[in-house]
């Protein structure tokens, strides 16, 4: 530390000037500064198991306070893509964080685990404390919302590497099944129904397209999102992915008979749902007209003339989560999530042949 206190321009023998690593750019007391300004935001996400200090080499979770007879670790590891871009753009950094533990975490939830514990990665050409202790701080509330404790990260200033307000981000989940409740199961078959989890817009996957649209129709993000003056457009753009894990762990609980669930990120419905599927024996029907398409995405693909085929194999258009369950089941879960006023919709079902190779055939019912 004493070397960084040396005026840089102090001439040396021969003529030229000390060269520190702050002059380089890169500034270990400002680092320094934002742990502490953070360790009390992280502290909020402590659980059992997790109650380490922040600061160390690595963060510690102890699993003898879950109480697992057979248990296996699942994890996971995320990015938000090019949300930050907008984020940036914006100034705008309270939900980013949000976004990246959902990518993560949803994943978890995917296998049936419980998410224990999250460390993230924030890397940028100049350190703002600023940005990051917001950034941070999105990342605890995200960690709250899926009661998973944030027990370390890293924090890296790469002058050279980005440019001065860019920074990228990703995330690293641990979570934690029985092995007997992994999912997703072997016996999905013919007329097991197709229950969906509305989205809360388009979570954090597709913006290089959406950004494309926006930047070749020259549109201000700035300005109200038509049909809808109480909001801008870049406030629904920035909108946090939906954090489904309190809500599927409790249906796994209290109802239980979710054969499988897939996370409808990047890819669509029509990429992601068949990844769970047991074998290429069985196929999804999807009825388009079970949900109601938020506005977002018709505007999207209107002003972008996005082909119906491409948009649902980009954006989630409207569901997050998709959860499969025997008919009888699927009564039970849909009766608890209308008791809990949780919206969701019954989209389709799982037929015997496949119509096609994705597996996925669309109707408007």
């Amino acid at each position: 530390m004493t070397e960084r206190k040396i005026n840089k321009n102090q001439n040396t023998q021969d003529g030229g000037s000390k060269i520190t690593y702050a002059s380089s750019g890169v500034d270990i007391e400002k680092a320094s500064n934002l742990i502490e300004n953070i360790k009390p935001i992280i502290k909020k996400t402590q659980r059992p198991g997790a109650d380490t200090k922040i600061g160390g080499f690595g963060g510690i979770f102890d699993l003898s306070f879950c109480d697992y007879k057979d248990p296996l670790l699942v994890s996971s590891t995320d990015g938000v893509g090019t949300k930050l871009l907008l984020a940036i753009e914006h100034d705008f950094y309270e939900n980013i964080g949000i976004d990246l533990v959902a990518m993560c975490v949803n994943d978890l939830i995917v296998q049936g685990a419980e998410p224990l514990y999250f460390l993230d990665y924030f890397a940028t050409g100049v350190l703002s404390n600023e940005v990051a202790t917001k950034i941070i701080e999105s990342i605890a509330n995200g960690c709250v919302q899926s009661n998973c404790a944030l027990i370390g990260g890293e924090t890296a200033e790469m002058p050279g590497l980005y440019e001065k307000k860019h920074f990228d981000l990703a995330g690293f989940s641990v979570g934690i099944v029985e092995r007997k409740n992994l999912l997703p199961s072997n016996d999905i078959i013919e007329g097991d129904v197709i229950i969906g989890l509305p989205s809360n817009g388009l979570h954090s996957n597709g913006y290089s397209l959406v950004r494309n649209i926006i930047n070749q129709r020259g549109i201000k993000t700035s300005l109200p999102m038509p049909n809808d003056s109480q909001k801008k457009i870049s406030e629904i753009l920035l909108e946090p992915t939906k954090i489904y894990v309190k809500l599927v762990l409790d249906l796994i609980k209290k109802i239980g008979g979710i054969k499988a669930i897939s996370h409808i990120t990047g890819g669509g419905i029509t990429e992601n749902l068949p990844r769970i599927f047991p074998s290429s024996s069985v196929n999804a029907q999807i009825d388009l007209s079970s949900w109601d398409r938020p506005e977002i995405f018709n505007w999207l693909k209107n002003l972008g003339n996005v082909d119906e085929e491409e948009i649902l194999r980009t954006l989630n258009c409207g569901i997050g989560l998709i959860l499969i369950a025997s008919s009888d089941d699927s009564k039970k879960l849909s009766a608890y999530l209308r008791k809990i006023n949780e919206d969701h919709f019954i989209i389709g079902e799982i037929t015997k042949d496949r119509d096609n190779e994705s597996g996925i055939t669309y109707i408007k019912g």
